[in-house]
């Protein structure tokens, strides 16, 4: 559906798409919203973080909406822009979890796309380590499993170090793609 819709578009500059992304935030029809954002990536500039995070702040009331947005649109921009991930860690001390969640989740495409040499990836999870909600630890966790299918013993070492003081739920997520051995040695006393 939205596919189709977005064909049906005339004037697909981002001006105008980031409108009418506004207009069905507003009808909370944010799927929709973040998947238009997402099909002008091509035309991300300096501005479109405010815009955004503007976004992230009003309309994501989830960890689904959080996900969708953050894992796509917002994500490809971070992706685009590495030098933008400063900004993240004021999103580390909001009292919005999703907005803290997004501090990790908002890295995944770079990850993928292996353009994190920028990041400081860790600074993030070492932030939000001692963070009490579970889909803040769920989602640090998870960047980190995503993070080890590209650099498995550098994540192997930052489990190790913080064995002792990482959240399990964290942990947990962050050691599912690690071989057999490794995750022996990391469940082990």
């Amino acid at each position: 559906m939205s596919a189709t819709l977005f064909r049906s578009i005339k004037d697909k500059s981002k001006e105008n798409i980031f409108s009418i992304c506004e207009e069905l935030l507003e009808c909370q029809l944010r799927c929709v919203a973040f998947d238009f954002a997402y099909r002008v990536k091509d035309q991300y500039d300096e501005n479109t973080f405010s815009h955004f995070e503007s976004w992230l702040v009003k309309y994501v009331r989830g960890w689904g909406d959080c996900d969708d947005f953050c894992v796509h649109a917002f994500g490809e921009l971070i992706y685009q822009r590495p030098e933008l991930t400063d900004n993240l860690i004021a999103w580390t001390a909001r009292e919005e979890f999703w907005m803290r969640r997004a501090a990790s989740v908002v890295l995944f495409v770079s990850i993928k796309k292996n353009k994190y040499d920028e990041i400081n990836l860790i600074q993030i999870c070492d932030i939000l380590m001692s963070d009490k909600h579970k889909l803040v630890l769920k989602g640090y966790g998870w960047m980190l499993k995503a993070l080890s299918a590209k650099e498995p013993e550098f994540v192997f070492m930052y489990l190790m170090k913080n064995k002792l003081t990482m959240p399990r739920l964290a942990y947990r997520y962050a050691m599912q793609k690690m071989d057999a051995d490794k995750k022996m040695i990391l469940l082990s006393k």
